[in-house]
């Protein structure tokens, strides 16, 4: 198994010259099974040039697994620019879960966006085969050859966590995740299911100074994601959902003044920052 990142920045698109070297994009990670299913985590604007990868493939007909982490714009807006959705012969499947406000399943969710208010092609223009799935809580998904398991992550609206099993190999996504107060106080079901993983994915959008003027925002810090991966036995962490207001100089400084408060307490852990194009192979 093997997954790519085509979107790391998290709440809106920063493009520009600060942005050049990590990207501007918003969270997409495009995961290949080992029997090359296609699975798609989120469809913030990274999903456009991973489709464009797609359309310009010989591959045919292109089938695609999207999971949606939660229905925040930063996560779902590139979603009607997916091109396959337009390629006759093409299956898109769309999980996630349902709605919280109107109970209605993960479907509404294209369908809101595809309102021609918001955008001018609706989904009954799409020559793809289109179709969805509402995941319960806790729920197990065979897609392809992998096995998908999700967690509800502490966040404003329902976050799906989603951990990818295949031949023995792992990865879990957190989408945006604000760790609670205390490793006792509701994160044991996230724990149980990070527990092991190959890789772990997760929000870094904060430094710890940051964190207490962003408290109830939804988002994490370097630390307690360096704290979930030694908790858990993660075997590499990769930290993204990076702030849009910060460059990549600005990032990297950062990320250095975490690595080094925390040099010698890593063991075998190895960690890094997520930038558009990393491909790690488990």
């Amino acid at each position: 198994m093997k997954f790519k990142f085509w979107g790391v920045r998290g709440s809106i698109p920063s493009p520009g010259p600060r942005t050049v070297r990590y990207g501007g994009n918003t969270t997409c990670i495009e995961v290949r099974t080992d029997n090359d299913t296609l699975l798609i985590i989120d469809a913030g604007t990274g999903i456009f040039p991973l489709a464009q990868a797609l359309v310009a493939a010989p591959q045919r007909p292109i089938e695609a697994n999207i999971l949606i982490t939660h229905s925040h714009w930063d996560h779902i807006h590139g979603l009607p620019f997916f091109s396959p959705l337009f390629v006759r012969g093409s299956k898109v499947c769309l999980y996630g879960a349902a709605d919280s406000e109107t109970g209605k399943g993960i479907e509404h969710v294209m369908g809101v966006q595809l309102q021609y208010s918001y955008f001018p092609v609706g989904e009954a223009e799409m020559s793809a085969t289109l179709s969805a799935r509402t995941l319960q809580v806790g729920e197990s998904v065979l897609v392809g050859d992998a096995t998908v398991r999700n967690t509800v992550m502490s966040h404003p609206v329902t976050n799906l966590g989603y951990r990818i099993d295949c031949n023995g190999k792992s990865l879990f996504f957190s989408g945006d995740y604000e760790p609670p107060a205390s490793p006792s106080s509701g994160s044991a079901a996230v724990d149980e299911l990070v527990r092991g993983v190959d890789a772990l994915v997760i929000d870094c959008s904060y430094t710890r100074e940051e964190y207490p003027s962003k408290i109830g925002w939804g988002h994490g810090t370097f630390d307690s994601a360096i704290a979930m991966a030694l908790r858990c036995g993660a075997r590499r962490l990769l930290c993204t959902h990076h702030e849009p207001t910060r460059g990549d100089d600005e990032l990297e400084a950062v990320f250095a003044d975490v690595m080094a408060r925390h040099a010698g307490a890593l063991g075998g852990l190895e960690v890094r920052l997520a930038y558009e194009g990393l491909e790690v192979t488990l």
